[in-house]
């Protein structure tokens, strides 16, 4: 009786650990290529530093989170990756090409990881 409850306690322990081994590999299948290798704290960390929330209240008021849905403008990674290097240039933050990814794979996994739309592409004649 307790070998038959080892042996299954065995088969599901290496179910699981099977299974942790692979959830990884899905997961970053499912990331944009444009955000894979992307340091998501030290993207946390810089949106804290440079204060984002606070300069998107001011821009467009409540909680700054419409800023996160302009109609129509952000519709791919990277123009998301686009629309965080135009506040690094505006604000003239400083910041390197590699933590601009990363406060972008940020915002794409609190605010656009539901997908993208297809960007429309011309009728074939």
């Amino acid at each position: 009786m307790m070998t038959a409850f080892v042996r299954r306690s065995g088969a599901a322990l290496w179910l699981g650990l099977g299974l942790s081994l692979l959830l990884p590999a899905q997961a970053a299948e499912a990331l944009p290529e444009i955000f894979v290798g992307a340091d998501l704290a030290l993207g946390e960390r810089l949106i804290r530093e440079h204060r984002c929330a606070e300069c998107h209240v001011r821009r467009v008021g409540g909680d700054g989170s419409a800023i996160y849905r302009p109609q129509g403008r952000i519709t791919t990674p990277g123009t998301l990756r686009g629309m965080v290097e135009q506040c690094n240039t505006e604000l003239n933050l400083g910041l390197f090409p590699e933590e601009v990814s990363a406060i972008a794979a940020v915002l794409h996994r609190d605010h656009y990881r539901a997908g993208w739309r297809q960007a429309a592409r011309p009728a074939s004649r």
